[in-house]
């Protein structure tokens, strides 16, 4: 740690732990959501889409993602997402309902432990205010 809070990187804060390695089940079901959606965008091969320009990734790294090799950072999956569903031309309508139950479908993984955000989330909510009760008037 520098002076100041700061560490190497210059922001301010605990210096990053590094990530666990993600299971090779998970990595499959991302890279399968990935090919998924490039293959319904009408590239057959990665090369295609990587060949495209705004394709936010490299020929080797979309492979890699879609074999499982590497799990893309949550940002990387969203802006493949994208480039797929929304930048590229020609794709069919159905590709965006086929993007958001991909990004549902990652979130709910233990890749980007939004599982265990929401659990945290529900632990950290106070618990409801015992409110005073009105008595209901019977008619007679």
């Amino acid at each position: 740690m520098l002076c100041g809070g700061r560490h190497a990187g210059g922001k301010l804060g605990l210096p990053r732990k590094k990530q666990e390695p993600i299971d090779t089940e998970t990595a499959k079901l991302i890279g399968g959501l990935l090919r998924g959606l490039r293959r319904t965008a009408g590239f057959r091969a990665v090369k295609d889409a990587a060949a495209r320009p705004g394709c936010p990734a490299a020929q080797q790294t979309i492979y890699a993602y879609e074999r499982g090799g590497l799990v893309p950072s949550l940002r990387q999956f969203m802006e493949l997402v994208q480039f797929y569903a929304i930048d590229t031309p020609g794709a069919p309508a159905q590709i965006r309902y086929q993007g958001v139950a991909a990004l549902v479908s990652a979130l709910s993984s233990p890749a980007y432990h939004f599982p265990e955000a929401m659990d945290l989330i529900n632990r950290l909510q106070p618990p409801p205010a015992a409110g005073r009760r009105r008595r209901r008037k019977t008619s007679a």
